[in-house]
């Protein structure tokens, strides 16, 4: 079994940062996403596991980094520019193929979630 420990969440206000710290027992291609009240899980990164692929979701791009540190085997989610809008709850994912994928279904472990409230 896989597991992964998340950190980081928090309250902030609009125009704030926050960086989450998905770590595992090794390396893995990696996903973030999120869950709003209400809404479906959406795809907010990844990165493939050799780190050379990285990919965002649209209204994110530009904000948000996705990085990995391969000696603690923990990848980051670097959140800048924080809106209202991204309020959820923040999971990450693994998988144990290396390519970066879209969804959901294509990640195998999940971390337990860790919530993001943006405050306007």
């Amino acid at each position: 079994q896989v597991q992964l420990v998340e950190s980081g969440g928090g309250l902030v206000q609009a125009g704030g940062s926050l960086r989450l710290s998905c770590a595992a027992s090794r390396r893995y291609a990696t996903g973030w996403f999120r869950q709003a009240p209400g809404k479906e899980r959406e795809f907010v990164a990844a990165i493939s596991w050799s780190g050379d692929n990285t990919d965002y979701l649209d209204s994110v791009k530009g904000r948000f980094t996705i990085s990995r540190d391969i000696a603690t085997n923990t990848v980051y989610l670097r959140m800048n520019s924080l809106k209202p809008e991204d309020t959820a709850v923040y999971y990450c994912a693994v998988r144990r193929l290396p390519q970066l994928r879209y969804g959901p279904g294509e990640y195998e472990y999940w971390g337990q979630g860790t919530q993001v409230t943006v405050s306007s």
